[in-house]
C-alpha cells in the first residue's frame, strides 16, 4: 500500500476507514440491550465528552511537538481497544472504561488530521483550496458512514443483536494503521528533538493565548462549540425515536423488533449519510452563493431553528415521524458546516499550533457536550411516549435562537 497512493487518496480512505463506527446508529439501541437506562446513557455520554475535553488540548500540543502521524497510530490503536471492551462488557462501570479508552483515542485524533491536510495543501501551494479538499475528504468520511451503516444493519439482521458491531468496528481501524505508515515523514509536523515537556507546554500556552486574544478566533470558537456540541447532544436520539417508529409500522413484522428496527435505521442513516456526503462537498459553492463564509454560516443556523422547531411540534402534536425526518435534515446542515468553519478557524490560527487550536475547537464542543448529556437523559428519563423527545429538540431551539440574537448584535468575522 504505502507509495501506490497519492496523499488526496490516502486523506479520504483515512476519512472512509474512520466513519467504519458500525457502532454509531445503534450505540443507544446497544447501551439500551446492555441494561441502561437513558440517564445512564447520558452519563456515559456525557463522561466520553468530558474525558475528551481534558485530554483533547494536551493531545492535539503533543502531536504538533511530538508527531502527527505518530499520534493518529496511537489514537486507532487505542479505538481497536476500545471497541474491544465495548463489545465484551455489559456494567455501566465496564462500559465507563470503554468509553475512557475511546476518549483518549478521539483526543489524539481530534484537529490532528486536518492539521496534516492543511500542511500538506501549503507544501503543495494549494492554500486556496482549503474548504474544497477538505469537503472533498469528508465527503469521502460521509460515504464511509453509509457504507457503514449497511454492513451495521446486516450485522443486525444476521444476529438479532445490537452490541456486536462494536467489535466489527475493530477491523477497519486495523486497516486504517496500515494507512497511516504511508504519510510522508514530514507530516509528522514537528520533531522530537530538544525539550518535548517545556515545547508542549509552549504550545498549549500560545493555543490558548491566541484562541482568547485573537477576537474573530474567540467568536468562531464560540460558535462552533454551540453548533456542533449541541449537535453531539441530539443526534444519538434519532435511534429510539426509530425504533419506536418501527414498532409501530405495520411492516416486517415477521422479523421481529431487533430486525425491524434495523432495517428502518440503516435505511434513514443511509440517505442521512448520502445526503451528509453531497453537502459536505458543496459547502463551498453555499458559501459562494451566500457571498461569504459568515453569511452562509448565518444561513445554517436559521435552518437549525426552524428544523429543531419543527421538530417540537412534531413531538408535541403526536407526530414523531417529522421529529425523525427532522434529524436527517439536522445532519445535512452539519456536514455542510463544518468545512466551513474549519476553513475559518484555520484563517485565523498560527500555522505552528493548528492542531492544539483545532483541538480547543473541539474540546470546546465536548465540554458542552458533557454538561448537557446526563442533563437531557434525565429530562427524557421523567417523560414518556415521543413526547420524552421534547427536552432534546427543546436544546436546539434555546441554542439557535441565542446564537442568532448574539449573531445580530456582534456579528462574527472570517
Amino acid at each position: 500500500m504505502p507509495g501506490r497512493l497519492s496523499m488526496l487518496a490516502r486523506f479520504s480512505l483515512y476519512g472512509f476507514l474512520k466513519n467504519q463506527r458500525y457502532f454509531e446508529p445503534f450505540l443507544y439501541l446497544a447501551l439500551i440491550e446492555k441494561g441502561m437506562t437513558f440517564t445512564q446513557i447520558g452519563a456515559l455520554v456525557g463522561l466520553r465528552e468530558l474525558m475528551i475535553n481534558l485530554l483533547g488540548v494536551p493531545m492535539g500540543a503533543v502531536a504538533d511537538v511530538l508527531g502527527r502521524r505518530r499520534s493518529m497510530i496511537f489514537s486507532f490503536a487505542a479505538y481497536v481497544v476500545s471497541f474491544v471492551v465495548l463489545g465484551l462488557v455489559d456494567s455501566f462501570w465496564a462500559l465507563a472504561a470503554g468509553m475512557g479508552v475511546f476518549a483518549v483515542g478521539e483526543s489524539f485524533r481530534s484537529g490532528t488530521h486536518k492539521a496534516m491536510i492543511f500542511d500538506w495543501l501549503a507544501r503543495e501551494g494549494r492554500p486556496e483550496d482549503k474548504t474544497r479538499v477538505y469537503g472533498y475528504t469528508r465527503s469521502w468520511s460521509k460515504r464511509g458512514s453509509a457504507v457503514s451503516v449497511i454492513i451495521a444493519s446486516g450485522l443486525v439482521l444476521l444476529t438479532d443483536r445490537y452490541t456486536d458491531v462494536f467489535l466489527l468496528c475493530a477491523v477497519p481501524y486495523a486497516l486504517g494503521i496500515v494507512n497511516f505508515l504511508g504519510y510522508p515523514a514530514y507530516l509528522e509536523g514537528a520533531s522530537t528533538k530538544g525539550a518535548p515537556l517545556r515545547e508542549i507546554g509552549s504550545a498549549l500556552w500560545r493555543g490558548f493565548r491566541d484562541a482568547l486574544r485573537i477576537r474573530p478566533l474567540r467568536r468562531l470558537l464560540a460558535e462552533s462549540t454551540v453548533f456542533e456540541g449541541t449537535f453531539k447532544v441530539v443526534k444519538g436520539y434519532l435511534q429510539p425515536l426509530l425504533e419506536s417508529l418501527a414498532l409501530a409500522l405495520p411492516l416486517l413484522v415477521t422479523l421481529g423488533d431487533r430486525r425491524r428496527t434495523a432495517v428502518l435505521v440503516g435505511a434513514v442513516y443511509v440517505v442521512l449519510h448520502v445526503l451528509g456526503s453531497r453537502a459536505s462537498r458543496g459547502a463551498d459553492a453555499v458559501a459562494v452563493r451566500a457571498g461569504s463564509q459568515d453569511r452562509a454560516a448565518g444561513w445554517l443556523w436559521a435552518g437549525n431553528l426552524g428544523v429543531f422547531a419543527a421538530m417540537a411540534g412534531g413531538l408535541a402534536l403526536g407526530m414523531p415521524e417529522l421529529a425523525a425526518a427532522g434529524f436527517v435534515v439536522l445532519a445535512v446542515l452539519q456536514d455542510t458546516w463544518r468545512p466551513l468553519m474549519i476553513t475559518r478557524i484555520d484563517d485565523h490560527a498560527p500555522a505552528d499550533i493548528q492542531a492544539t487550536i483545532l483541538s480547543i475547537e473541539s474540546q470546546g464542543q465536548s465540554l458542552f457536550a458533557a454538561i448537557l448529556a446526563p442533563l437531557i437523559g434525565i429530562a427524557v428519563d421523567a417523560l414518556s411516549g415521543d413526547t420524552r423527545f421534547l427536552p432534546v429538540a427543546g436544546l436546539g431551539v434555546v441554542a439557535s435562537a441565542g446564537i442568532l440574537l448574539l449573531r445580530r448584535r456582534r456579528p462574527a468575522e472570517g
